[in-house]
């Protein structure tokens, strides 16, 4: 799918969180499938794979700074797109600690930080950048399955689990706000994938998790309302 329906709009995507891993790879997906790409990187003073992939891509992908936990970088960026009519912004960040750390003994400075990074940022961003999305676009962020309460049944990654359940109940009273609109929300839950936060253990490579993501996500455009879905667009239980 390379377009939102109209034969001479080319849409265009703001992938959140951009330099490497999920994020490069989903800006180079949306990009290999006729979008134009907006993607950001949190340190404006170096050079990244996105940047790479910019100057290759003839114009159709371009470069961004914003540190999402710097809540000043959010009117500038505004700002700066304010002329771009976005048919898809989506959030991808995420943090974690000590995986084995049980909640009580977690250090207040790790905890604020996944907390954070992970739920209140994302959320900082979808609200400041909101207007700028297609009243029948798209707004979505990076979740986990690990964020789904139904589904802990072996503990472990405690902060991280609490940090994507707080996302997905922030994504879910902010899509209760809009919901008279036309637009999609999407929470995703893409799998334990071998990226810098998931390790070299994990059994999905991004090469073969992205191009599944981004039909997840083009699959829900035009249906308004919130999702949180899998890989394979099945609905994650809350």
């Amino acid at each position: 799918m390379s377009s939102t329906g109209t034969d001479h709009h080319t849409p265009t995507a703001l992938i959140i969180g951009a330099s490497r891993g999920l994020g490069l790879a989903m800006v180079t997906e949306f990009s290999d499938r006729g979008w134009n790409v907006i993607g950001t990187v949190r340190d404006a003073t170096s050079r990244t794979a996105l940047h790479d992939l910019a100057d290759r891509s003839g114009g159709r992908v371009s470069v961004e700074h914003l540190d999402i936990n710097e809540p000043g970088h959010l009117v500038p960026l505004y700002e700066r797109l304010a002329h771009r009519r976005l048919d898809l912004l989506f959030v991808n960040a995420g943090t974690a600690n000590n995986e084995e750390t049980p909640i009580g003994a977690v250090p207040t400075a790790d905890f604020v930080e996944v907390m954070i990074t992970n739920a209140l940022s994302p959320m900082r961003v979808i609200e400041a950048l909101e207007d700028l999305v297609s009243p029948t676009g798209l707004i979505g962020a990076m979740s986990s399955g690990q964020g789904s309460i139904t589904n802990n049944t072996t503990a472990g990654r405690e902060v991280y689990r609490g940090s994507k359940a707080a996302l997905n109940m922030f994504m879910r009273s902010f899509a209760a706000r809009q919901a008279e609109t036309q637009r999609a929300f999407a929470l995703l839950a893409p799998g334990w994938i071998r990226t810098a936060l998931g390790g070299p253990h994990a059994p999905f490579t991004v090469e073969e998790s992205v191009p599944l993501l981004v039909d997840v996500l083009l699959s829900r455009l035009g249906t308004p309302g919130l999702a949180y879905l899998d890989r394979s667009g099945e609905t994650v239980p809350w």
